[in-house]
């Protein structure tokens, strides 16, 4: 994208800004200046108006020019062929230096005398504009007789190239970069406000109709002129060659400088081949296949965005034509180009880049030219098609703001700034806001490309070097506390000597009946399961498990030790995960320490295995009255004062049913597994006392009993109470002996006998009270 100081000025003022100060603001908001040069106009050359012209008395391709420089008049031999429609034209006088080789001094061409030369854009070190000379006009300012041509800022201006990456479409033109210029140095844009002079126009739908067929994803704006002869001003060829932008006709200079100020994309058709006193034309967009046809009185012209039919394009000989402004979403387009593999033409590269959706501005410059430089008659009003797009708004939190710049940016400031940019900005009074992304930065997407746009403007090197900090927000919740749980309980469970099983969530309804777990109510039943004895939701998982280990055993295996974490569901359907285990056979391999026949499987291994997997438990009487649980072996599992699950040997009609030796079953609540905090408890650094009681009670007392009753009393230097034997013969008859061990410690002094019995004294006396025990 290559612009000019002067241009620039159209929308913003930048008299005091040096160039060397835009230099570094364009490379700061990200708008890399590849090459900025300023053209200068030697001095002595001045605005000289020509008094008369005739043709050289020898020479045929030569004229005498008597011109007036301000000073004096001059005559100076000219053998430029436009010279003799020229009024005004650049005059280097007797002195002047085009270059260091090439000064003007007095002359005699052919016999007649010269003071001077009529110059031509090259030879002033311009861009060409065309042969000959250059023909000066109002477009470039005043005209002053004689006064030096580098005084006017419009032809010795600074030329600036700028690299664009492919996202900013909205800087394809002066208006797109004066407007970031205009938000980096704080500098008001000028927005540009035009009025049609002429208010005698013919109303362009007395002689134009637009109508269209399908939904139309685009913009569209016509208006249509009756064209006399075109010529292109001195500023706008300058500007053009500047810019290198080479135009076949006036027409297409026009339209070129046009979409390079506004960034409006801009079609020239040729109507002059319909006579509108007797017929409409007839405007119509067809969308067909997401391509926009444009089509006037039934004949395809153009593709909005695309391409444009070349029969169908003016030029400066048209006597009628009719302009389209015209934008599609650049995502909608490119899409459909690239899957249809579609010839495009130039303009194509702005549409897909993203255009100015903005349309009137574009038709209103248009105006506004045309009024200014030509005599062409523009219709009154324009057709318009096509829905405004919805507006894209994202909600921003200033923090967050200031979070990914690594700056603390103020709220008032990061507002100022969008709102300088085009952005609009809801007014709150809370650190969010939400922020209306205007249709001409399409690329804008969340809060990352919005605090890349305010960055931009605070410029990259005004924000304070800070050491990169990542701060991540904690992923962590109930669904990862569960994941991590079930890694470590199966990973607990492996160690322990036990495979995973993996089973259907289905299973037998006759098999569950038979062993009294609950059934699904008839209405929540499976309509169509997917086989006979996968028909109902299962309600347990030790079923799928012990035909597991049937099939185990059938295989020849002598041991089989499965888990499976998995879902039940009670009989309203409603589901709760298990750890589920089952351990059959020989309770280790055969070898020489057992002499190849080692024993099967028994209570106190299995309870073992069972707290290596889920740690601390407790072991109370079942209440479980599932047809699995064996009526001497079985007992509730408690954590935290809670059942949450049963383990048993399986009953031995079980055992025979499924053709199994001894087996023992376990099911427990998972969310009973799941670790919870435990806070930190001090540790004593004072020795501790076991003191060990042997009480006869009675026979059919668990210990679980006695083990509730002490922990009532709160005695808080009872560390640990626990069981180390269980003694019976006859002599003891209904009774038992149970003897409990004692861990008593302080965590402030070694204790004393007196302390000690102060402890021990309770619990006798608490067990004799409510059960009857006695020391033996």
């Amino acid at each position: 994208m290559i612009v000019t100081k002067s241009w620039l000025n159209n929308f913003i003022n930048l008299n005091g800004v040096s160039n060397e100060k835009l230099y570094e603001t364009l490379n700061s908001i990200g708008l890399e200046v590849n090459s900025i040069k300023t053209y200068t106009i030697p001095d002595k050359i001045v605005v000289g108006k020509i008094l008369s012209c005739e043709k050289h008395p020898d020479a045929d391709k030569l004229n005498v020019c008597q011109i007036d420089i301000g000073s004096a008049v001059r005559q100076i031999v000219c053998g430029a062929a436009n010279v003799v429609h020229a009024h005004y034209v650049a005059v280097a006088t007797i002195g002047a230096k085009l270059n260091e080789d090439f000064e003007i001094k007095h002359a005699k061409l052919r016999g007649v005398e010269s003071e001077g030369m009529v110059c031509s854009s090259t030879e002033l070190g311009l861009p060409n504009i065309g042969d000959g000379i250059m023909i000066l006009d109002e477009s470039i300012g005043e005209l002053v007789v004689g006064k030096n041509l580098n005084e006017y800022e419009k032809i010795a201006d600074t030329i600036i190239e700028i690299e664009l990456t492919a996202n900013r479409g909205d800087c394809l033109s002066i208006y797109g970069i004066a407007r970031d210029l205009s938000a980096a140095l704080n500098i008001p844009l000028t927005r540009f406000e035009y009025e049609s002079q002429n208010h005698e126009k013919v109303g362009l739908a007395r002689v134009a109709k637009l109508s269209n067929s399908g939904k139309v994803n685009a913009l569209l704006q016509y208006t249509m002129a009756t064209m006399q002869k075109l010529h292109l001003s001195l500023l706008l060829s300058l500007r053009l060659a500047f810019v290198e932008e080479t135009q076949s006709n006036a027409l297409a200079g026009i339209l070129k400088y046009i979409s390079h100020t506004t960034g409006v994309v801009l079609r020239a058709y040729d109507v002059s081949h319909l006579n509108l006193e007797e017929e409409k034309l007839n405007l119509k967009a067809s969308s067909h296949e997401e391509i926009i046809e444009i089509s006037i009185n039934d004949k395809i012209v153009s593709e909005v965005g695309i391409t444009q039919e070349a029969s169908s394009k003016a030029n400066e000989k048209s006597k009628q034509v009719l302009f389209e402004a015209s934008y599609v979403h650049p995502s909608t387009l490119v899409d459909i180009v690239a899957e249809k593999k579609l010839t495009t033409d130039e303009l194509y590269y702005n549409t897909s880049r993203g255009s100015e959706p903005h349309l009137s501005f574009g038709i209103n410059y248009l105006t506004y030219l045309f009024e200014t430089y030509t005599h062409c008659k523009l219709y009154d009003g324009v057709l318009s098609l096509g829905e405004e797009f919805e507006p894209k708004i994202i909600t921003i939190d200033s923090n967050g703001v200031s979070a990914l710049i690594g700056n603390t940016i103020e709220k008032t400031e990061i507002m100022n700034i969008l709102t300088s940019l085009g952005f609009k900005v809801q007014s709150s009074t809370e650190e969010k806001f939400g922020v209306t992304i205007p249709q001409f930065r399409h690329d804008i997407e969340n809060i990352q490309d919005i605090t890349e746009e305010i960055v931009r403007i605070i410029g990259i090197n005004n924000i304070e070097a800070k050491p990169f900090k990542f701060a991540e927000a904690s992923r962590t919740n109930t669904t990862t506390h569960r994941y991590y749980a079930k890694k470590a309980l199966r990973e607990r469970a492996v160690t322990a000597s036990f495979d995973e099983s993996v089973s259907y969530a289905f299973s037998d309804a006759l098999l569950l009946e038979k062993y009294n777990f609950p059934l699904l109510k008839k209405e929540l039943e499976i309509i169509n399961p997917i086989t006979a004895d996968f028909n109902t939701l299962r309600s347990t998982i030790l079923i799928n498990l012990l035909l597991a280990a049937q099939r185990n055993v059938n295989y020849s295996k002598k041991s089989t030790a499965l888990f499976e974490i998995g879902t039940i569901f009670n009989e309203n359907r409603e589901e709760k995960e298990v750890l589920s285990l089952i351990y059959t056979g020989q309770k280790e391999s055969e070898n020489v320490s057992n002499s190849g026949k080692p024993a099967n499987i028994d209570f106190e291994t299995f309870v073992k295995k069972i707290s290596s997997i889920i740690g601390n438990m407790e072991l109370r009487t079942s209440v479980e009255n599932n047809g699995l649980i064996h009526p001497y072996q079985s007992a509730d599992i408690i954590i935290d004062n809670e059942v949450c699950g049963f383990l048993t040997k399986i009953h031995p009609n079980v055992s025979e049913a499924f053709d199994l030796s001894d087996t023992f079953v376990a099911e427990i609540d998972f969310n009973a597994l799941i670790p919870k905090h435990i806070n930190a408890h001090a540790i004593s650094k004072f020795q501790g006392v076991y003191k060990d009681l042997s009480l006869v009670v009675d026979k059919n007392l668990p210990f679980n009993q006695f083990s509730t009753a002490i922990k009532t009393l709160n005695l808080p230097l009872l560390n640990k109470i626990y069981p180390i034997d269980v003694y019976q013969d006859e002599s003891l008859g209904e009774q038992k002996s149970l003897t409990l061990r004692l861990f008593i410690q302080s965590l402030d002094k070694t204790l004393g006998d007196e302390e000690i019995e102060a402890t021990i004294n309770p619990i006798i006396e608490k067990l004799q009270t409510e059960y009857g025990a006695t020391l033996r």
